[in-house]
């Protein structure tokens, strides 16, 4: 049987873990499930990466690329006659109230840090990634605390199935910036 080439395999590999993660959690993660949902042989999940590891890397890398063109797409995030705290609570606020599944899938993919040595640099290259622009405008400490308590109110939000509150998030951005 001859092989056929298939250039888009890696990627759309990468695209079935992510919705695998959304559907069933890192818990339903497996090669044969992303295999399933890919509609690819199984030996094509583990040609691609060889351990699940390698495969949520790629999928936790994939999902910063979309935060980081979340980030990029606000201009007035970066423009100094702006309210940095505003910008923040509308990035935030966009980011939420579209549909949460791809906020979520991150999340989940950044708990999952706690237990995969091998994501750690990738979630920490996104948070660092994100206070660097914020630096922009602001000191590195404070970029940074900024990037905590943004991630602080996505995941009360997420935890609580409460509706995300822009006017209060700005409020407490503000507070941080000092402004």
């Amino acid at each position: 049987m001859a092989r056929r080439y298939d250039p888009e395999r890696r990627q759309r590999i990468i695209d079935a873990a992510i919705r695998v993660v959304a559907a069933k959690g890192i818990a339903g993660l497996s090669h044969r499930s992303v295999a399933a949902e890919a509609d690819v042989p199984l030996g094509s999940t583990t040609y691609h990466f060889k351990t699940l590891d390698e495969l949520l890397v790629a999928a936790l890398r994939q999902a910063n690329e979309g935060f980081a063109k979340t980030v990029a797409s606000r201009e007035a995030l970066l423009g100094c006659g702006t309210d940095l705290a505003a910008e923040l609570a509308g990035l935030v606020g966009e980011w939420l109230t579209d549909d949460r599944t791809g906020v979520e899938v991150e999340y989940e993919l950044y708990l999952a840090a706690l237990r995969r040595p091998a994501l750690r640099p990738v979630a920490d290259e996104c948070g660092r990634d994100f206070a660097d622009v914020l630096a922009r405008r602001t000191d590195p400490v404070t970029a940074r605390a900024l990037v905590a308590l943004v991630d602080g109110i996505c995941l009360q939000v997420l935890l609580t199935g409460a509706p995300y509150d822009e006017e209060y998030a700005r409020e407490v951005l503000a507070r941080v910036i000092g402004s």
